[in-house]
């Protein structure tokens, strides 16, 4: 009697922890080659299809003649294998979710829906003999014709033509449309000129020695100040690994980062630098992701996704900013890339390099009792000193669409030395409510327990929670009074002010408004350029931007941080005061600070002003350890949300009763979520806290089965959120 045959057994992008069998496509026999592979699937009723990645074959569990076949093999060869295999598998198992999600979640989007693996050949752009003729002969003055002459004088490189000539691709394709251009495989490597490095600062100099040192995994934190130069680190260290003939991965936490990081590195290292990021399109993804994938790229810089391109000859990962919030997931599989950087680093077996003038605590800890190797830079690398800082008391003191006098004087002498300033708010929109002045009511979300943001200068509410969007009423719905105010002050209302008390001065807002469309960012530094001006911005502008020209900070807001019941409040506090201060004065010309706030004498600012970010960290993580809170203790967060309060705190009780009590690990709640309404939704979680982290997980491997079977599970949508970075 004939064995049965093997049977794939898929993970499929659906929030099921199973794998799924099916028998191979007719005439085709399962094997070992199949692993790692992209199978298009059968999959639901009504003839719906799923693609998914085959992780195991061997012998049915079953009856086989019940199984459906796969329709179709998408790759000959594993496009998952090898250490970054092993890592998703990691992923699954430590954020507790099903593989097929994990993987989806490291494919860029046309990978996952079964397109082929793009051409990793390099292409460039040449002109036709048609071309060449139309060149020659007088023409209408525009972007093609500027890019037909240009490739006159031979193929350009699509990359090069990305970095010299943004917006070139629509050009392009009306060439080839009028056969005057055409698509070419470009042969040969690119050829570009590294510029010199400088010479390094002492302190940068010991860094590099102690990176190039030892061999194998190591983990490093990086921590430097602001200015002090630790991209120059990083850059010494990526070029001991090209020539090593290795590639590079490196982490930045905002898209507006990747140009600048992009043209730094471009120049320095004379090699093709790759982005990936949410900004550029799916094919654009794909290629990158291929590239690397192939070997053919050496260096690639993207964000937090970016930590799952493959990365076969590996030999350095760099997280920059590692303790930024946005290396966390917040939805559906909630990853921290830095520390799945890590992970995967030492199942590579090559350095990782963490850096940030601000650590996070965790990782800080993790340096303190010798986990990482700690470097530091104490200086900046360009000789200037730390800029001044000066507390500016508003007590009783008339405020001008949230502004003081002082800090606008401040900020017209830095205008009158023909110097930039930037006006800080770390909250966007025009005033964070519209109240009635006469009776107390307040514009609140509909669908949320939040205010509406006023907007466009009063002429329109949105929620930043939700999305809804609303038009102000022109009287009170309580008490039909006119007197609505918009209370408080967003980047809209500061432009505004600042507008009418320098209208001479060149004026750029950067919030998440302005810099939604690609390149935005730079295009908005750029308008500034180095003439007197003043930036107008949110935390987008506290990261990694060099403005040799900005002398003056101005932070308004800062109270807003001081008394946040977030017990990671203060840290995150600290770090933002730090990074956005360090904008200032980092080239030769002094830079000052300026904190305006109603709360002086508050103990963190005391703290942050007399000893750093240092005497901040050292303080909250003594509070931490006190409070068994983490890097002391590690967290998971049960989140629930429903239409009615009733669904959600009966799953959460049942989920509750379900949880096995163990030593060392506690179940916490339930309890409200610190916005118990969400995009009509009611919400609340449940905080599962543990003093050692395989306890903690073993607890959580045991009670998620328990969570699936509870009938009401079926009732409201949760989640599991392993080592989270907020309470919401």
């Amino acid at each position: 009697m004939p064995l049965p045959p093997d049977i794939l057994r898929v993970a499929l992008p659906v929030p099921l922890p199973r794998e799924f069998d099916y028998l191979p496509p007719a005439g085709q026999a399962a094997g070992p080659d199949w692993l790692g592979c992209r199978v298009r699937v059968p999959f639901g009723r009504g003839g719906g299809e799923q693609v998914g990645v085959v992780v195991g074959t061997g012998p049915a569990s079953g009856d086989p003649d019940a199984l459906k076949a796969a329709h179709e093999r998408l790759d000959a060869q594993a496009l998952l294998h090898g250490e970054l295999f092993e890592s998703l598998r990691w992923v699954a198992a430590y954020y507790h979710a099903p593989l097929g999600e994990v993987i989806a979640t490291a494919l860029p989007a046309a990978l996952r829906a079964g397109q082929p693996l793009p051409d990793t050949r390099r292409h460039g752009w040449a002109a036709t003999p048609a071309g060449q003729e139309a060149a020659a002969q007088p023409g209408r003055d525009g972007r093609p014709r500027r890019l037909l002459l240009d490739l006159c004088e031979g193929p350009r490189d699509e990359d090069d033509l990305d970095h010299r000539s943004p917006g070139w691709r629509t050009a392009a394709r009306a060439l080839a449309d009028r056969v005057l251009a055409e698509r070419v495989v470009m042969e040969g490597a690119v050829a570009l000129r590294p510029v010199a490095a400088p010479s390094p600062t002492p302190g940068q100099a010991a860094a590099i020695k102690a990176v190039r040192a030892g061999e194998g995994f190591r983990a490093m934190l990086l921590e430097g100040v602001t200015g002090s130069g630790k991209t120059e680190v990083y850059l010494q260290a990526i070029a001991d690994c090209l020539a090593a003939g290795r590639q590079a991965l490196v982490l930045v936490p905002e898209i507006g980062l990747t140009p600048q990081t992009l043209s730094r590195f471009r120049a320095r290292l004379g090699v093709p630098v790759l982005a990936f990021h949410s900004g550029l399109g799916d094919g654009e993804r794909a290629r990158a992701w291929a590239d690397m994938a192939s070997g053919r790229a050496r260096v690639l810089v993207g964000t937090r996704s970016a930590v799952f391109c493959p990365l076969p000859e590996a030999g350095l990962l760099v997280v920059d900013e590692e303790h930024d919030g946005s290396y966390k997931q917040q939805d559906g599989v909630r990853y921290h890339a830095r520390d799945l950087a890590l992970v995967r680093g030492s199942k590579l077996g090559v350095p990782v390099l963490l850096g940030s003038a601000t650590p996070s605590l965790e990782s800080l800890h993790n340096a303190l009792s010798g986990r990482y190797q700690h470097l530091r830079l104490g200086e900046r690398a360009s000789g200037a000193r730390p800029p001044a800082v000066r507390v500016i008391d508003v007590r009783k003191r008339p405020l001008r669409d949230g502004l003081s006098e002082a800090l606008l004087e401040a900020v017209g002498a830095c205008l009158a030395r023909g110097e930039q300033a930037l006006v800080f708010k770390n909250r966007r929109g025009y005033a964070p409510v519209l109240i009635c002045h006469d009776c107390g009511w307040s514009a609140h979300c509909a669908r949320c327990d939040a205010a509406m943001t006023v907007h466009a200068g009063g002429r329109r509410l949105i929620c930043h929670h939700c999305g809804a969007r609303a038009t102000p009423p022109n009287a009170c719905p309580d008490c039909a009074s006119l007197a609505l105010q918009p209370q408080g002050a967003g980047t809209e209302r500061l432009e505004q002010a600042l507008a009418t008390r320098f209208p001479e001065a060149c004026l750029v807002r950067v919030d998440r408004e302005t810099t939604r469309r690609r390149d935005a960012l730079e295009k908005h530094l750029a308008r500034l350029g180095d003439g007197p001006g003043i930036l107008v911005g949110t935390q987008i502008l506290a990261k990694g931007h060099d403005l040799p020209r900005l002398t003056l900070v101005a932070v308004v807001g800062v109270d807003e941080g001081l008394f946040s019941a977030d017990f990671r409040a203060g840290e995150k506090l600290a770090q933002l005061l730090i990074q956005v201060a360090g904008r200032a004065g980092r080239a030769q010309l002094a830079g000052e600070v300026v904190l305006q706030t109603h709360h002086p004498d508050h103990p963190l600012l005391g703290t942050l002003l007399n000893g750093g970010y240092p005497a901040v960290a050292a303080l909250q993580l003594a509070e931490r350890e006190a409070a068994a809170f983490p890097p002391y203790a590690h967290l998971a967060l049960l989140r629930a949300e429903a239409t009615t309060e009733a669904d959600v705190q009966g799953f959460l009780h049942e989920a509750h009763a379900a949880f096995e009590a163990r030593e060392g690990v506690h179940a916490n709640g339930p309890m409200p979520a610190p916005m118990a309404r969400r995009a009509g939704k009611a919400r609340g979680q449940l905080l599962v806290d543990a003093s050692q982290r395989n306890a903690l997980h073993a607890a959580l491997r045991d009670w998620l089965p328990a969570l699936r079977a509870l009938k009401s599970a079926r009732r409201v949508r949760w989640s599991l959120d392993v080592d989270p970075t907020d309470l919401y």
